[in-house]
């Protein structure tokens, strides 16, 4: 059983950046971990996942260019990089740990997730 732990969320304006956190309460290290989001009354979205040793990367278009994925495997942390915000990205983010060494863009590709940090973008 893994504990995935995320902060960073808050309200902020559109222009502004923010840095997501998910502390694992054991190691993943081996493990695609990778952030979605859910904005209200949307399913849930893939937003960018990680390979197990961070080699690979990969986004939603609609992010690319604005935010990065990275981890930290020794403090068994992952992190969001979220620069030039805007309204469109509020959500509740998630981040999850994947079933394999890859990540992936489908749900079900993913066994453990986090209760979530809102992220909150006004105009």
């Amino acid at each position: 059983q893994v504990t995935l732990v995320e902060s960073g969320g808050g309200s902020v304006q559109a222009g502004d950046s923010l840095r997501l956190a998910c502390v694992a309460s054991r190691t993943s290290s081996n493990n695609g971990m990778a952030w979605f989001r859910q904005a209200p009354g949307k399913e849930r979205e893939f937003v960018a996942g990680i390979s197990w040793n961070g080699g690979i990367t990969k986004y939603e278009d609609s992010v690319k260019g604005r935010f990065t994925i990275s981890r930290d495997r020794a403090k068994n942390t992952l992190y969001l990089q979220m620069n030039t915000l805007n309204p469109e990205d509020t959500a509740v983010y998630y981040c999850a740990t994947a079933r394999s060494a890859v990540a992936s863009v489908s749900i079900s590709a993913y066994n453990y997730w986090g209760q979530g940090t809102q992220v909150t973008v006004s105009s």
